[in-house]
């Protein structure tokens, strides 16, 4: 019964991983690597499809300008086009081979719309996790039909996949709590 709680364990915290880098391409209004890091760029004459971050070394000069220096030089302005064809509301500014990203000011219409998004994202998390849990419940309740193990067994294992499942949901609500304070921040 071990080996299927801490599989399930072990799953429920990827499925939080997966929600946390999902999280962090919502856009706050604040400059931060995660906005453009993982946006597919067509350089060397459309050669190579990489990653903004394998591509170029990132960093925010201010709260509200990100930074981004290509290790090939030459490639700046192929760069800076794959940003604004990726359309995620960022224009980029190139002055020769440094790029700068300026963040605009979040509005309050589209600070309440990006809430609805990471409430969504949330509720989308919690779902996978239920999900991940009722796979493990159904693995016990199984093994417990075949007489793997005792009713007794299967009772104190349900239980410990419910305090799991608890403390993961618990960790997605404070994620979630932060996230919001975040956005709501001017």
């Amino acid at each position: 019964m071990d080996n299927t709680v801490s599989e399930m364990r072990s799953k429920m915290q990827k499925a939080l991983m997966i929600l946390q880098e999902d999280f962090s391409t919502v856009r706050t209004g604040r400059a931060m690597p995660s906005l453009v890091e993982n946006v597919i760029v067509s350089v060397y004459a459309g050669a190579q499809r990489l990653r903004i971050k394998e591509l170029t070394t990132i960093s925010a000069s201010d709260p509200q300008t990100l930074v981004l220096t290509p290790f090939d030089p030459s490639i700046a302005s192929e760069i800076q086009k794959g940003i604004m064809t990726a359309n995620i509301g960022l224009t980029p500014s190139s002055d020769g081979n440094i790029i700068r990203i300026s963040i605009p000011p979040l509005s309050e219409e589209r600070r309440r719309d990006l809430i609805k998004l990471m409430k969504q994202k949330l509720e989308n998390g919690k779902v996978a996790i239920r999900q991940i849990r009722q796979d493990a419940r159904n693995i016990v309740r199984k093994k417990h039909n075949d007489r793997e193990i005792s009713e007794e067994q299967m009772y104190r294992t349900d239980q410990d996949i419910q305090k799991i499942t608890d403390e993961i949901i618990l960790a997605v609500d404070e994620m979630g709590r932060k996230k919001e304070a975040e956005l709501l921040q001017i």
